[in-house]
């Protein structure tokens, strides 16, 4: 069984192939037979495991097994208690309700640049979350920041179950322990 944990750029999508010449997976990864275990948006950034084992990818991408994926998020304005509240007790979006989260606040992490630079603008501060939640619905943590007020800027996945990114540059994988 392989597992290789790549840290996806921005831009990049979460498959193999795109009938619209858009980078992929097999511009960073030319391994035969790993595929993702779980996604990440287009404009998303950050940890992605990829596995040859079935079993593997659905217990970690399937919300029955609760595995808890992280992401710092950056979002407009200064979230204030109440909109972390809310976060935390689950927050209706598309779809319906989501689990609750775990939110805090965080200092600005240091983090890789970003091409293009997330939009800045004088007026408007900014703010980062680490977030953690146990689903994985399509783009749920941007549609959970927007529905407390706080639209993301950015969002970088820094873990997936027991699996984490850690010092893995942008563009990078490595081989990975089996877990679960």
């Amino acid at each position: 069984m392989r597992v290789l944990l790549f840290n996806k750029p921005f831009g990049v999508l979460t498959k193999f192939t795109d009938a619209q010449g858009r980078p992929t997976l097999a511009d960073f990864i030319d391994v035969p037979g790993v595929y993702p275990a779980g996604r990440l948006d287009r404009d998303s950034e950050g940890l992605l495991v990829l596995t040859d084992d079935g079993k593997l990818q659905e217990r970690l991408s399937h919300p029955r097994h609760n595995k808890s994926k992280t992401y710092w998020v950056q979002v407009e304005r200064l979230p204030d208690d109440g909109a972390l509240a809310a976060l935390r007790a689950g927050v209706e979006i598309k779809g319906g309700r989501t689990r609750p989260a775990s939110v805090r606040r965080i200092e600005p992490p240091q983090v890789w640049e970003r091409d293009p630079p997330v939009r800045f603008r004088k007026s408007v501060p900014t703010a980062w979350l680490a977030l953690s939640i146990t689903e994985g619905r399509n783009r749920q943590v941007r549609r959970m920041t927007a529905a407390v007020g706080h639209p993301t800027l950015r969002l970088i996945r820094v873990t997936v179950g027991p699996y984490e990114l850690g010092e893995l540059a942008p563009g990078v994988w490595r081989e990975g322990d089996v877990r679960v």
